[in-house]
C-alpha cells in the first residue's frame, strides 16, 4: 500500500480504517514498502490482482486483473476487455465513498463471475501461449484425477510418453499446476498446460480442488465438478491450431468419454488401480442386481474364485448402492460402465502380478485393448528417463534418511497409511502400543488432521510415546520420501494401507508388507498380496478398525525376522518386476506398443 504525506494522513489519504487488520487477520496481508506485483501475480495462490494503473506487465500471466480508474466504484476486468472478452463495468463516481455496500455488492459480483471470468481468460491465454509444436508427433492430451494415487502414476506415464516422440497437453487446475514443476522442467519443448479452474461445487469447501483436502468422500463431487468443463475443453479443442488425436483420461472421468465422442477422437482410460481390482468393480456395476444387498459377493468366474464380504468392495461402488438415486452418484455409475466402452486401458502393473486379470478384461468384461505398463516408477534407466515425483525435494527426507544410515541392514519397518487417512485417537493409541511392545525399530510417518480432527484425538500421537522409543523409533508428522525410505537398505518391512501406489513400491522395494486395509480398493489388493501371491500379511482390516496391540506388537517382530517365509515371494515378485520393465518384458513391450498405435491414431476416424 502506498502511504501519504503527512499532510494526506491527516485528512485520512493512505490510512486503514480502524481494526480493519484484525478483522482480516489470517486472510489478508498489509504491506506498508514496495512489493513486486509481478512476481506476486506469478504465485501459484495469485487468482486476482486488482490495480490502478498500467497492468500490460501482468498481462501474460493467468490471473484475473481489475483496473480501478482513481475512482471507488470504477472496477474494470482489464484483461478481458484487452482479450475482447467480457470485461465488467461499474459506474464511474469518483471520490464518493458514502455507500460502502455498492462496494461490497460490486465486489459480490466479480466473485460470482470469478469462474467465468477464470475461464475465459484461461482459454484465450493457452491459446496465444500455445508452443510452436514438433512437426509429426501426434498430441495426445492427459487429463489426471486430482489425488495423489491417480495422479503420480498417470505422470510418471506422460513422462514416458514425452520421451517416445508424443506432443502432450495435460489438463489442470490451478491449485493442481504445482504438481506439474518438475514435469514441466523436463520436457519444456513437448509438454504444455491447459490450465481451467475449478468449477464451484456446493458439496466442496470454497477452494478446494484435490482430495488430499477433503479426503475420499470428496472423490464423488469433484467427479462431478470437472465433467463441468466439458463445453469448455471442447471450445479449447476447437480453437487449437494442432488439436489432439485422442485423449488419456483417469478412470474416474469416464465422462470423457462423451467428450471423445463429441469431438470425434478415441478416448484411453488410464487404471491408477491394478486388473484385479477393475475387473471387480467391473462386475459389480455390470451386476448390478444380483451384488445388490448381498452380505459375501462370490465372483465364481475369476481366477481363484475369490470372494468379498460386501463391505469390503470397492468404496466408490458401495456409495452407489447406499445412495438411492442421487444423480452425482448415478453419473460416476455411468462414468465408470463408460471406461470398458472406451477405445482401450492402460494399466500401472504388469503380466506377471496381474497377467490373468488383464486376460479376464479382454475376455469376459469386454475391454478391447489392455496395455499393462508398470510398475512406471522403474521405467527407464537413465537420469533423464527417471520417475516424476511432484513432492520431491532434496531437503525434505534428509532427517529420516540421515536416522536410517545409523540402522543396521534390514531392521526397520516404515509405517504409512497413504496421502488421506488420519487414524482415530484409539488405532493411534493400538498402533503406538504395537510399535512399543513389536522392540522393532520403525519410522511412522503421520498424517496429522484438520484442527477439529485433532481436537477430537485424531492423527495425535499418545502423549510420552516419541519418548519412550527414542533411539529405536522415528515419528514424522510431515511428508516423507517414501520410495527413497522404502529402497534404504536399513528398512525390510512396510506396515500400509496397500493403495496400489504403495503396494507397487513396496514389491519394487522387495519389503516385505504387514497390510491394514482400509477403503477404496485396498481389500482386493491385499487379497492378490496376502491369499494369491503369499508375499504379504494381514495385520488389521477397516477403516474404523483398530488392531490388538499385542498381536500387532507379536506380528511384527515375527515378521521382521529376516526368515520369514513370505520374503522368498517378495524377493520373486520384486525380480519379476523389473524384468517386465527391461527390453523385452512384457510392461516395456506393452509400452511400445500403446506408442505405436497412438502413433497410427493420426488417421482415425470414429467408426
Amino acid at each position: 500500500m502506498k502511504l501519504g504525506t503527512e499532510q494526506e494522513v491527516e485528512e485520512g489519504y493512505g490510512v486503514f480504517p480502524k481494526r480493519f487488520k484484525g478483522r482480516i487477520q489470517g486472510r489478508g496481508l498489509v504491506v506498508k514498502t514496495w512489493g513486486s506485483t509481478i512476481d506476486d501475480a506469478e504465485s501459484p495462490n495469485t487468482l486476482g490482482v486488482y490495480v490502478t494503473t498500467n497492468v500490460g506487465q501482468c498481462l501474460p500471466m493467468e490471473v484475473e486483473y481489475y483496473k480501478w480508474y482513481q475512482s471507488l466504484y470504477t472496477i474494470e476486468n482489464v484483461s478481458a476487455r484487452m482479450l475482447n472478452l467480457n470485461g465488467v463495468d461499474c459506474d464511474d463516481q469518483y471520490k464518493q465513498v458514502q455507500d460502502t455496500n455498492k462496494l461490497t455488492e460490486y465486489l459480490d459480483l466479480l466473485e460470482s463471475l470469478s469462474f467465468s471470468i477464470s475461464l475465459s481468460l484461461s482459454l484465450s491465454l493457452s491459446t496465444l501461449s500455445t508452443p510452436a509444436m514438433s512437426k509429426g508427433q501426434p498430441h495426445i492430451l492427459v487429463f489426471p484425477f486430482p489425488a495423489q494415487g491417480h495422479l503420480l502414476p498417470l505422470l510418471d506415464l506422460t513422462h514416458q510418453l514425452s520421451l517416445r516422440n508424443l506432443t502432450i497437453t495435460i489438463l489442470v487446475t490451478p491449485k493442481n499446476l504445482s504438481s506439474l514443476n518438475q514435469l514441466l522442467s523436463l520436457h519444456p519443448n513437448n509438454i504444455q498446460t491447459l490450465i481451467l479452474p475449478f468449477p464451484p461445487h456446493p458439496n466442496l469447501p470454497p477452494g478446494v480442488e484435490n482430495a488430499r483436502d477433503v479426503g475420499n468422500h470428496g472423490h464423488i463431487p469433484i467427479i462431478n465438478a470437472l465433467s463441468n468443463l466439458q463445453e469448455h475443453i471442447i471450445q479449447w479443442f476447437h480453437s487449437h491450431p494442432n488439436p489432439p488425436i485422442a485423449i488419456v483420461s483417469d478412470f474416474f472421468l469416464g465422462w470423457t468419454l462423451r467428450l471423445a465422442h463429441r469431438i470425434n477422437i478415441p478416448r484411453i482410460n488410464f487404471f491408477s488401480s491394478g486388473a484385479f481390482s477393475c475387473s471387480l468393480l467391473q462386475y459389480c456395476w455390470n451386476n448390478l442386481n444380483d451384488v445388490r444387498g448381498l452380505p459375501v459377493v462370490c465372483f465364481e468366474d475369476f481366477p481363484n474364485s475369490p470372494s468379498f464380504k460386501e463391505q469390503h468392495l470397492p468404496t466408490i461402488f458401495r456409495r452407489y448402492v447406499m445412495g438411492g438415486n442421487d444423480p452425482e452418484l448415478q453419473m460416476v455409475k455411468d462414468g465408470m460402465i463408460a471406461n470398458i466402452e472406451s477405445w482401450g486401458g492402460i494399466f500401472n502393473s504388469f503380466d506377471e502380478l496381474d497377467g490373468q486379470y488383464f486376460d479376464y478384461l479382454r475376455t469376459t468384461i469386454g475391454l478391447r485393448r489392455v496395455y499393462g505398463v508398470g510398475p512406471l516408477s522403474l521405467i527407464g534407466v537413465s537420469e533423464s528417463s527417471k520417475r516424476v515425483d511432484p513432492n520431491i525435494d532434496s531437503g525434505s527426507g534428509s532427517e529420516i534418511l540421515g536416522w536410517l544410515d545409523g540402522c543396521s541392514d534390514g531392521s526397520v519397518l516404515y509405517v504409512c497409511f497413504g496421502s488421506q487417512k488420519v487414524l482415530s485417537r484409539k488405532q493411534m493409541e493400538a498402533l503406538a502400543s504395537g510399535l512399543e511392545q513389536s522392540k522393532t525399530k520403525f519410522v511412522w510417518v503421520v498424517k496429522t488432521g484438520t484442527d477439529q480432527e485433532v481436537e477430537n484425538g485424531y492423527g495425535v500421537v499418545p502423549d510420552g510415546f516419541e519418548e519412550k522409543v527414542a533411539g529405536r523409533g522415528l515419528v514424522v508428522k510431515k511428508w516423507a520420501p517414501q520410495v527413497q525410505i522404502l529402497n534404504h537398505r536399513a528398512v525390510s518391512g512396510f506396515l500400509s494401507h496397500c493403495g496400489w501406489n504403495s503396494t507397487l513400491e513396496g514389491i519394487v522395494a522387495g519389503v516385505l508388507i504387514l497390510a491394514w486395509p482400509m477403503e477404496a480398493e485396498q481389500f482386493v489388493n491385499v487379497r492378490l498380496l496376502v491369499e494369491d501371491l503369499g508375499m504379504a500379511v494381514k495385520v488389521c482390516e477397516g477403516g474404523d478398525g483398530v488392531p490388538d496391540s499385542a498381536e500387532l506388537g507379536k506380528v511384527i517382530a515375527e515378521t521382521m525376522s529376516l526368515d520369514a517365509p513370505q520374503r522368498l515371494k517378495v524377493k520373486e515378485v520384486r525380480d519379476k518386476a523389473f524384468a517386465a520393465v527391461n527390453e523385452g518384458g512384457s510392461s516395456c513391450t506393452g509400452l511400445d506398443q500403446l506408442v505405436r498405435e497412438l502413433h497410427q491414431l493420426k488417421n482415425y476416424n470414429k467408426q
